[in-house]
């Protein structure tokens, strides 16, 4: 039996009938281990320890509410197996500065999922352009005549801030051009914000396709989100439907591409987004999609996550 911490956000805050979260913690209650959780704004460093404030629940998703206090308490890190860190975007100074404290326990021997450190490493934007074989044309900038000239160049692009979750802030520009000096504007707050800009992908019409990395293993399926009527944007989120699809051939290759690398990175758990056969982002804080693929595959990713988290505290 195994202990195991997951630092979140507010459980009151959880969509039940759809939080990746908690089917992780529903797969290690039923699976006889103990569920505890800690708001992430408790974490905090005492006696050159890292502790938070810690809720030991017990948890049914098909109960309502789905989740028993049994007890809480401040509890030093070192008391669990493992630490599995879900704290939800965006990446602010609260969240670098929960990551540096992560980083202590992790040298006073805690296991931390994902890595504290390839959480800061990696843009969940920007981590793409190590991988330029995978993605459409992509520029970031401060600068609206930089993305103009892209703009001139590839003709029909989509605009978006590199601190964005959601679809929040994502713009297209066509080929008119309209407005793009007023969106970068706006998005960038005059130069002060850096803006990442990118080839407009016309197979976001089928999706963009979430694909789950675990321990460096895919999971068989992605979830296309695919945008309704009137919006470019396929996050969940902005109103996409999510629709379960078999991996194609060339999701299968990312995936054995960057599967390992980002494994031994200490990303235990990964969602990368693509659109047809571009890598579009490397979704590292609290990648999700784990409950629509269980519902309309059979296959229980939560189960998965399980297997792959014990046998990666067994091996250490």
């Amino acid at each position: 039996m195994l202990k195991l911490l997951f630092i979140a956000d507010p459980l009151e805050t959880f969509k039940a009938y759809k939080d990746s979260t908690l089917a992780m913690m529903n797969a290690a209650h039923s699976a006889g281990h103990r569920v505890f959780h800690a708001n992430a704004n408790t974490l905090c460093s005492k006696n050159h320890e890292i502790h938070a404030f810690c809720q030991e629940i017990s948890v049914d998703k098909k109960q309502n509410p789905w989740f028993v206090v049994i007890h809480q308490q401040l509890h030093n890190l070192q008391d669990f197996d493992g630490v599995i860190m879900r704290q939800d975007p965006p990446f602010s100074v609260e969240f670098l500065a929960n990551t540096w404290l992560l980083s202590q326990a992790e040298r006073l021997g805690v296991r931390v999922f994902n890595s504290p450190s390839a959480l800061r490493d990696h843009s969940e934007k920007i981590s793409i352009l190590e991988f330029p074989e995978y993605i459409t044309p992509t520029i970031v900038s401060r600068s609206v005549e930089q993305i103009k000239d892209f703009h001139a160049l590839n003709q029909d692009i989509v605009i978006k801030p590199l601190d964005g979750m959601g679809g929040m802030g994502v713009f297209r520009v066509g080929p008119d051009g309209l407005n793009i000096g007023s969106i970068v504007e706006t998005l960038g707050e005059y130069g002060k914000r850096s803006l990442m800009a990118q080839k407009y992908l016309p197979a976001i019409k089928d999706g963009d396709k979430r694909l789950l990395l675990i321990n460096g293993q895919a999971v068989p399926y992605v979830l296309a989100r695919i945008p309704q009527a009137g919006d470019i944007r396929g996050n969940l989120a902005a109103g996409g439907k999510g629709v379960a699809q078999a991996l194609s051939p060339k999701e299968t290759e990312i995936a054995q591409k960057l599967g390992p690398i980002l494994m031994q990175r200490g990303l235990f758990i990964v969602g990368l987004d693509i659109i047809g056969e571009s890598l579009t982002e490397i979704n590292v804080t609290s990648p999700t999609g784990f409950v629509e693929i269980t519902e309309q595959t059979g296959f229980d990713v939560a189960k998965f996550w399980l297997e792959q988290m014990e046998q990666s505290i067994q091996d250490q």
